[in-house]
């Protein structure tokens, strides 16, 4: 795949990611995650040419314009999302897979003076919260999730949730967390991998509230059905956007507007 191909991809995974981004004219000019981003996909590639001193130099150019280090050596993905990013600190061998997402003072680091692999590899779908540290060569699985602060310096499993110093797993993506995840996105928000065993009251109350939300879709999808098999027409609910009631229900489209009950 080309650079600007990757770049599209860039541009586009921000709009999935960040309810702030307007329009692409916004995205470009105003977002140094993407600026860095798009400068490191230019610097690896002098890098994988043996251009190392323009590499490094166009990585410091970089650096000095949007407060994010990416050594040109670091392999990132597709769909790589730095938000904010003042602060993100990348390592020349670290990995990084596709769909990751990191916020603001994100260090991935190594313990090591040694030549080699010293740096950590994230696999797809990883979300790193503000200020964490992952140091070492080791592997985050896909799907992982490291919380704000969070020092981790050992191998986290797929799906984890990662938290503290140092770091230890506080729970696993469940059936139970993909459903919660599955209705966060349509409410239009990402719930960050939190789980029923975080010591936080607000993530806990925010997963009851998602558990509360798929157990009433769930009553409403059988009632639904059970109406349209009667002959029932059925109004739309709103606000939220359930596609999958659709089809059950007979709804024309999802912006529907619904018609007040006739007297």
């Amino acid at each position: 795949m080309g650079i600007v191909q990757q770049i599209r991809e860039d541009v586009s995974s921000i709009f999935e990611r960040d309810p702030a981004a307007r329009n692409v004219f916004e995205t470009l000019t105003c977002y140094p995650g993407l600026h860095a981003v798009m400068a490191h996909r230019l610097s690896h590639g002098l890098w994988r040419m043996g251009l190392k001193w323009a590499a490094r130099f166009l990585a410091h150019i970089a650096r000095w314009l949007t407060g994010i280090e990416i050594h040109p050596g670091a392999q990132i993905g597709r769909r790589f999302f730095i938000d904010h990013g003042l602060g993100v600190v990348i390592g020349e061998t670290s990995e990084i897979g596709d769909d990751v997402t990191l916020y603001q003072g994100v260090t991935l680091g190594g313990t090591s003076t040694q030549k080699g692999k010293r740096h950590p590899t994230l696999g797809n779908g990883v979300i790193v919260g503000a200020g964490a540290k992952i140091l070492g060569p080791f592997r985050v699985g896909d799907n992982a999730r490291i919380g704000s602060n969070a020092v981790v310096l050992k191998a986290v499993p797929d799906g984890a949730t990662v938290v503290g110093i140092p770091g230890r797993v506080v729970g696993k993506l469940g059936e139970v967390d993909e459903k919660r995840r599955q209705i966060a996105e349509k409410m239009g928000f990402e719930a960050y991998g939190l789980t029923q065993d975080m010591p936080d009251p607000v993530s806990h109350s925010i997963n009851t509230m998602l558990d509360h939300i798929q157990l009433m879709d769930e009553r409403i999808d059988k009632m639904c059905g059970s109406l349209s098999r009667m002959g029932e027409h059925v109004e739309r609910i709103q606000p939220l956007e359930m596609d999958f009631l659709d089809e059950e229900c007979g709804y024309e489209s999802a912006s529907e507007t619904p018609k007040p009950p006739q007297s």
